[in-house]
């Protein structure tokens, strides 16, 4: 089975995220294509069996290229198993607003894009201090603060569960090769 992979990226931590998924694919056997979502312009979805399509959120949706590229595919995606990775640290969290406010992101991109992922894999992010500029960094620590979160504002700080997102990823896939067989 051929797999495409396409995500945007903020910070590096979706990218980090899109490829433990290549990895895991194509050590199961998988053909993957890995492509960032501004790079998607000549790709053709229907070459594929099945995508991944991961997008991390940042001021209250999700990077400009992916949207484009969702929008662009929609047809494609909601006609193949396709499944959506929502990155973001409210996936870190159990706090029952956050988590409203990111269901209402994650529908706010089907409305735009035309396309409704199903399923959505929510993936706790990261803070990644190392890549910030001063204001930017500076407005992490604020979040952090508000949430109380317990942060070193000199070292990236991770809270992607790797094993989980692996299991996540197994269920889909097993899902996949159900419906196909």
């Amino acid at each position: 089975m051929k797999v495409l992979i396409a995500y945007g990226t903020t910070d590096g931590q979706t990218r980090k995220v899109a490829r433990f998924c290549a990895y895991r694919l194509t050590e199961e056997g998988y053909s993957v294509e890995l492509l960032p979502a501004d790079d998607g312009d000549d790709i053709d979805p229907a070459l594929y069996d099945a995508a991944l399509i991961a997008g991390s959120v940042h001021a209250g949706g999700y990077q400009k290229p992916l949207v484009a590229f969702a929008e662009r595919h929609a047809d494609h995606l909601a006609a193949m198993p396709a499944a959506f990775l929502s990155v973001s640290l409210t996936a870190a969290g159990d706090d029952p607003d956050d988590w409203k406010g990111l269901e209402d992101v994650v529908a706010q991109f089907g409305e735009k894009t035309g396309w409704s992922p199903d399923p959505v894999i929510h993936v706790a992010g990261a803070f990644r201090f190392l890549e910030y500029d001063f204001f930017k960094s500076w407005a992490m620590r604020w979040i952090a603060a508000q949430k109380k979160m317990d942060i070193d504002p000199h070292v990236d700080t991770e809270f992607t569960d790797w094993n989980k997102l692996g299991r996540d990823v197994d269920d889909w896939l097993n899902g996949v090769a159900e419906k196909a067989a």
